[in-house]
């Protein structure tokens, strides 16, 4: 029997049910995906990360290097299981040439080392161990994935030639936001070239027990071992290796969450206007006695069928659009050791969103307690009090057309049923501006702030050298004569020690130097202004729990110094964990320099640069947007996929609820709609009052959304964003995208579907709905 009656109701009402169903298949899609993706990077990382046998624990250092006293240190400590020292052999740009491509404007720290032999493997695209031959050159993803360089090319090093052998997997630099890209030699090779560049030190450890890895860095740094660059741990290798992707599910799973919201309140839509439809038939079932619940069934089995027909092809387009998604996984780090599990996951999450399906229906379906036999039977129709709009008189209006002012009367005159169809719209609104507003802050040059950077124009790196200090000024006597040049500092780093609260001493890298010229954005608190003040980075604060006003310790010279905390800033660079002051110091080696300037002309930047890169080779000079672009390209890309989608997802929401409402309205309104056809109002009168109920709901939605964008959308965007070490967020909005195009499109969408949904008004006769 049910059945006969789904099949009839389904031929009775084609279009809402495939409506239905496409918008359940959306939603149940987008959480299987959400489920996939996740499952997959996850899985992957932990895939790529064992099979490398990524080190728990990695110093890089610069400069002279006491092995047998870091081997000592291994030996004592009973936490570490492998220890080893790597040579990274870095190398200027300029001497990198990759088939027709030179590198000599990449803001990457490039460099050259040969295959490990315990652990920190670099790996091939099919996840196995590389071992170059001589001649051969393996070379970062990253240049595969711009087309840089190909297998079989030939590669010229420092006037050396190699062939392009193929590409490499490198578990700790393989993310665009690590500073640093190795490509993989022969012995024999590496001995060839090494005078060509400056080594770098890799001290790495692998523990027996990683959640000893704090007191493993304490222990560390309280040894006073060498540590002249960047501490880098297991965690933050994780981190930095699923932000790019992260980011882009982050966006999926709420795009998800906010569909499957709406999948409710469209299924809420068919649902009364399908009870509206059959309100006679109802009054009849229930006036010769059949029970509510098996009238409820009738209509439950329909929306099962429904949400289960969706479910099903939700999941089938996941995992045909799943590949698409992964594609960049796949490359980057490869399978996932879970994939196996992954499609179990979104099919469980697909089950979930039916089981709430099938509930919220028969939640809704508990209104049949309130229908009235006899009403039904003798209006057809349930008869709603209009409340609302009694001072707004057709004959007081010299504003608007006749059929303008109707329609906006009738949404005022009925807030609680356009209530859903506004809900819905200010979440389509949501779901297509916070993914632009993402992008287009990412993608914008005042993202930087988020870098611990400020806003100047050239940054010139000296690192991985030796006299850092004498080139430095070598540099700067250059920049003071430049006349193109208006202004410029110099900003050092150096590693302290500092005394956190049981006593013990951990290693913080300090940047020195006047930081009033360029000044950052501080979260809290201000930049430092004299040398008993220093600010620290997200991270640093919460990971010492310090606050602006706190005291912390520094150990200079032996001696404690103690330091004011003046503000907080976000920094996600260097793993986040940086401080910045103004205090001199001649004790600690330097770790690098880097020099920052704004030119008067800023269409000077790209002489300037390789003016400056022809006289100080021993320097790593880009241009401050070319360096955001290159450190962030990945992510960008990622984030203009999702927000594209976004867009075409808001679209299709608005069109399909937008047609659906309206067909529910002329349902609803059927003898309106005759009583106005009897006084004279034609089916394009009716068209138009119709147009600007949607049109005048779309306007409200479009402004709340756009409110509740840049609000929620800023606080949830920045949760995400703040993890990563940025103590705040805020919007860089394109005024012409969020605030004149995608409202223009909505409009667009809604008056098109508006048209399409009310066209059957023009074939309901006033003799069949004009009835006592």
């Amino acid at each position: 029997m049910y059945f006969r009656l789904i099949r009839n109701d389904i031929s009775k009402s084609k279009l809402i049910t495939l409506t239905t169903t496409l918008f359940v298949a959306a939603a149940a899609m987008l959480v299987s995906l959400s489920a996939i993706l996740m499952v997959n990077l996850s899985g992957a990382i932990d895939s790529l990360m064992n099979q490398a046998k990524t080190p728990h624990f990695m110093q890089m250092h610069s400069g002279d290097i006491d092995t047998v006293r870091l081997a000592d240190f291994a030996e004592q400590n009973s936490n570490v299981d492998e220890f080893q020292v790597l040579e990274f052999l870095n190398m200027d740009g300029a001497q990198i040439i990759l088939g027709d491509s030179s590198l000599a404007n990449n803001v990457q720290d490039n460099g050259f080392s040969i295959q490990s032999e315990k652990f920190d493997y670099l790996l091939d695209l099919d996840g196995n161990i590389i071992n170059a031959s001589d001649g051969e050159l393996y070379v970062p993803i990253n240049y595969m994935k711009d087309n840089t360089a190909q297998v079989g090319d030939k590669a010229v090093i420092g006037g050396k030639e190699f062939t392009v052998a193929g590409f490499l997997r490198d578990s700790q630099m393989n993310s665009s936001l690590s500073s640093s890209k190795r490509f993989l030699v022969s012995e024999n090779d590496y001995a060839q070239i090494k005078s060509l560049g400056s080594t770098e030190y890799l001290i790495e450890f692998r523990l027996k027990d990683l959640s000893e890895l704090g007191a493993f860095e304490t222990a560390y740094a309280s040894a006073g071992l060498e540590a002249n660059g960047p501490t880098i741990t297991y965690p933050l290798f994780k981190t930095i290796n699923a932000l790019s992707d992260g980011i882009m599910i982050a966006v999926i799973l709420l795009v998800s969450v906010l569909v499957v919201a709406i999948a409710f309140m469209c299924i809420r839509f068919t649902l009364l206007a399908k009870i509206e439809d059959d309100y006679r038939e109802i009054g009849v079932m229930k006036a010769i006695g059949l029970r509510l619940s098996d009238i409820k069934k009738i209509y439950l089995a329909k929306y099962a069928t429904v949400a289960a027909a969706g479910s099903l092809l939700g999941f089938a387009l996941s995992l045909v659009f799943k590949d698409m998604l992964l594609e960049n996984i796949r490359l980057y780090m490869g399978e996932s050791e879970n994939s196996s599990f992954a499609a179990a996951l979104g099919m469980i999450g697909i089950l979930l969103v039916l089981f709430a399906i099938i509930a919220y229906v028969s939640g809704v379906l508990r209104r049949f307690r309130k229908i009235s036999a006899a009403e039904a039977i003798r209006f057809g129709t349930s008869q709603e009090k209009n409340a609302g709009a009694k001072r707004f008189c057709l004959n007081g209006n010299k504003l608007f057309n006749t059929n303008i002012f109707l329609g906006i009367k009738d949404v005022l005159a009925r807030k609680r049923l356009y209530a859903t169809m506004l809900a819905v719209l200010v979440i389509s609104a949501f779901i297509i501006i916070v993914p632009q507003n993402l992008y287009n802050t990412i993608s914008s040059t005042s993202f930087i702030k988020y870098m611990g950077i400020g806003n100047y124009d050239i940054r010139i790196d000296i690192q991985q050298t030796d006299h850092i200090s004498k080139k430095s000024a070598e540099v700067l006597k250059s920049i003071n004569s430049d006349s193109s040049i208006s202004k410029y500092t110099i900003l050092t780093t150096k590693t302290f020690k500092t005394k956190i609260e049981d006593g013990s001493e951990e290693n913080i890298k300090i940047e020195l130097g006047d930081h009033s010229i360029f000044p950052i954005e501080y979260s809290e608190g201000r930049a430092p202004a004299v040398e008993a003040e220093i600010a620290l980075s997200a991270l640093n604060a919460d990971e010492m729990s310090k606050k602006v006003g706190d005291v912390m310790t520094i150990v200079m010279k032996g001696k404690e110094r103690k330091l004011t905390v003046s503000g907080i800033y976000s920094d996600i660079t260097n793993g986040g964990k940086t401080a910045k002051a103004v205090f001199t110091d001649n004790s600690a080696d330097i770790m690098w320099s880097v020099i920052c300037a704004r030119l008067s002309d800023k269409s000077l930047v790209d002489e300037t640069i390789t003016e400056y890169a022809d006289r100080f080779a021993f320097a790593k000079i880009s241009d401050i947007d070319e360096f955001v672009t290159q450190t962030f390209g990945s992510t960008i890309k990622s984030v203009g996929k999702a927000s594209i989608a976004a867009i075409a997802i808001g679209l299709v929401i608005t069109v399909l609820v937008t047609l659906l409402f309206m067909k529910m309205l002329v349902v609803k309104d059927r003898f309106s709609i005759a009583v106005m056809k009897a006084l004279g109002f034609t089916n394009s009168d009716i068209t138009m009052q119709y147009g600007s109920r949607s049109i005048f709901v779309l306007i409200i939605g479009i402004v709340l959304g756009t409110l509740l964008a840049n609000t929620l959308g800023e606080v949830l965007t920045g949760a995400v964003i703040t993890s990563f070490g940025a103590s705040s967020f805020k919007f860089s909005v394109n005024p012409l995208s969020a605030y004149v195009l995608c409202p223009l499109m909505m409009g667009c969408s809604v008056l098109i579907a508006t048209i399409i949904g009310t066209s059957g008004a023009g074939k309901i006769k006033i003799s069949e709905n004009i009835k006592e």
